[in-house]
């Protein structure tokens, strides 16, 4: 009896003993677990700072369209106004007219803007494709740069090119297939369409980059599988490389809705005139 007491005890000391070993370790895990988390928050904490410093911070801002704010002096309730600078914007027909032609315009440069977001997808895929290593890197490397120059530089380079004197005009005149210089740059025809034309020119290589690095993560294995089968280039592109981008494509389409009414105005800015002035 006192043998059985013993192994008894024995059991429920050492089923104690158990049970808060893996309190301990319970613990100890659950403290690691906080430990990484904190650690984790740590990591982005950084990035926060900087939105919160560049992105919410200064939309205090807004405050000023209800004053008549006149620097250096500090804002007082003296010179709120209330809503009156947005009332001033269709208080006549000319400034509703004017409203509507801005209006008109953003709609006009986003709509194509979305309606061509797959060109850059378009232009990543094919130059994928591009065996010859050395030349594919020279053609990544010459799209992406113009992303990284001004809008007041794309113009002068569009200057050179196309204006009464420049290299295209001189071109088709000493080939005889115009009399007199063509006016591009001063011509409102097609405006909008020439306005994405050089937005295009100056993001696809940039933009090219996200889906070139979606297309680096497709598996290998189905591309094998398909060559196995006898599909073509053209076969795999359309059956598993485009398929297997099109979630990169649609997160950055939504991103560019996010931006549908700010496309920026450096561009029309540096290349309206007299002329094309709409």
């Amino acid at each position: 009896m006192r043998k059985l007491n013993k192994n008894a005890y024995s059991t429920i000391v050492s089923s104690v003993r158990r049970n808060a070993r893996m309190d301990i370790d319970m613990k100890v895990f659950s403290n690691k677990k906080k430990l990484r988390s904190y650690k984790e928050f740590l990591y982005i904490l950084p990035f926060i700072i900087l939105v919160a410093v560049f992105s919410y911070y200064p939309l205090y801002g807004w405050v000023y369209a209800f004053f008549d704010y006149r620097p250096p002096f500090p804002l007082s309730m003296d010179s709120f106004v209330g809503l009156k600078w947005f009332k001033s914007m269709v208080e006549n027909e000319v400034k509703i007219r004017e409203l509507l032609k801005v209006l008109r315009n953003t709609f006009a440069i986003s709509g194509l803007s979305l309606l061509f977001s797959w060109f850059p997808m378009i232009f990543a895929v094919f130059l994928n494709e591009i065996k010859c290593t050395p030349f594919k890197k020279v053609v990544q490397t010459v799209t992406t740069l113009p992303n990284f120059i001004s809008w007041v530089l794309v113009y002068s380079i569009a200057y050179c090119i196309f204006n009464s004197t420049g290299v295209v005009n001189a071109v088709l005149m000493n080939l005889g297939i115009i009399q007199s210089p063509e006016l591009f740059l001063q011509s409102s025809e097609h405006i909008w369409f020439k306005m994405w034309l050089w937005l295009t020119w100056k993001n696809a290589g940039w933009s090219a980059i996200m889906y070139i690095a979606a297309i680096s993560g497709i598996d290998e294995e189905m591309k094998e599988a398909a060559r196995v089968d006898g599909a073509s280039r053209m076969q795999i592109i359309r059956h598993v490389t485009i398929p297997s981008i099109l979630p990169t494509y649609f997160v950055l389409v939504f991103l560019n809705l996010a931006n549908f009414l700010s496309n920026g105005m450096e561009q029309f800015y540096v290349f309206q005139n007299a002329f094309n002035k709409e």
